[in-house]
């Protein structure tokens, strides 16, 4: 597999305010391939939804540790993965199907929907008891960037 261009980790708590943190982290990483408006506004939705997710449904009653890692390629790819090691997933194509949630009523359960809808490609990994990880890639447009270094 080809050498990401610029990688990053980040790790922080389960707190509610931090999802806001991981959304503004991420777009501020990916502006080093000076993404149309568009593509960023999409990778932005994407990652609150992921980070809400773990907020709400793997640390339900607790604060847990939620982790990003990104990784930007020369032809434009963006590798987003979001980790928890919260209560996980018992089933995960019945928890990717929309409007399901077990989050109660005041969950729409369009999550996944979401995520799916702004990337190229979604993948859901979990075990229960032992958490999940949410691989999101998107193809950010080569335009001219290609002419300055990342």
């Amino acid at each position: 597999m080809k050498q990401p261009l610029n990688e990053m980790k980040l790790t922080f708590p389960s707190r509610s305010a931090n999802e806001a943190f991981a959304r503004s982290a991420v777009a501020s990483f990916l502006s080093q391939l000076d993404p149309a408006v568009d593509e960023l506004a999409d990778l932005r939705t994407a990652v609150s939804e992921a980070v809400t997710n773990c907020i709400v449904h793997a640390y339900p009653d607790s604060i847990g540790s939620i982790t990003i890692q990104m990784r930007l390629y020369a032809d434009g790819r963006t590798v987003i993965k979001i980790r928890d090691r919260g209560c996980g997933i018992p089933d995960v194509p019945q928890a990717m199907e929309p409007l399901f949630t077990t989050g109660g009523d005041d969950r729409s359960g369009l999550g996944f929907s979401v995520m799916e809808s702004f990337t190229d490609r979604l993948r859901v990994n979990s075990k229960p008891g032992r958490g999940t990880t949410v691989t999101m890639e998107k193809y950010i447009a080569v335009r001219e960037r290609q002419a300055k270094a990342v």
